[in-house]
């Protein structure tokens, strides 16, 4: 059971570094976290905020604060709020998602496996908008690029990672059987035995 539970913490790790690698990737597809063109669609009803019945301001013309680099540092600056909706939408996006780690890590401790995944800072491994390549580390303290680069094969995947991840994904054809990166069905679908031929090759 030791040895369970030591390997399923190894591949916990490339788990962690996949999901900082495609989590700070999806970030940056919302946009820069202040944007002129964010608040024009807001304006002509294109942007809308997620739960917008839980917001008193509807035309959204409050201040909204964001956290930018500051010579090595970080400081907040309030802008209005229709310059930061693609912020006000990352933040929304990120709540969503803090709430599925949660429940992953109570099936990892369930599983009697002491591993924690963590969502990395929005300010980690950007591309896009205020914090693009500025280097931080996964918690958002920013760091050297000296430091940065020593420790990305421990925070990102690596080449290694990537061939582990592809040994997984074996293809299984048999009618009722199941691949070994996947957990098995619970029940068919539509009911059907799982031995089903769902596809025809």
């Amino acid at each position: 059971p030791e040895k369970v539970r030591a390997a399923g913490a190894i591949d916990l790790l490339t788990i962690q570094k996949y999901m900082n690698f495609w989590f700070s990737s999806a970030l940056d597809l919302f946009g820069s976290e202040i944007s002129s063109n964010a608040a024009s669609y807001f304006a002509n009803g294109l942007k809308g905020r997620p739960d917008e019945s839980l917001y008193e301001d509807h035309v959204a013309n409050g201040e909204y604060a964001i956290d930018m680099p500051d010579a090595g540092s970080v400081k907040t600056e309030n802008v209005a709020m229709r310059n930061a909706m693609n912020e006000v939408l990352r933040a929304a996006y990120i709540r969503d998602c803090e709430n599925g780690v949660k429940r992953w890590n109570k099936i990892i401790e369930k599983g009697g496996i002491q591993f924690e995944l963590r969502l990395p800072s929005s300010r980690f491994h950007r591309a896009v908008g205020l914090w693009s390549n500025v280097p931080t580390d996964p918690a958002g303290t920013p760091i050297s690029a000296e430091a940065y680069a020593a420790m990305l094969t421990s925070w990102l995947p690596t080449l290694a990672d990537q061939e582990f991840v592809q040994s997984l994904m074996q293809p299984v054809y048999e009618p009722g059987k199941v691949a070994a990166w996947i957990a098995p069905p619970d029940r068919g679908i539509n009911a059907l035995a799982l031995e089903y031929e769902y596809v025809k090759l």
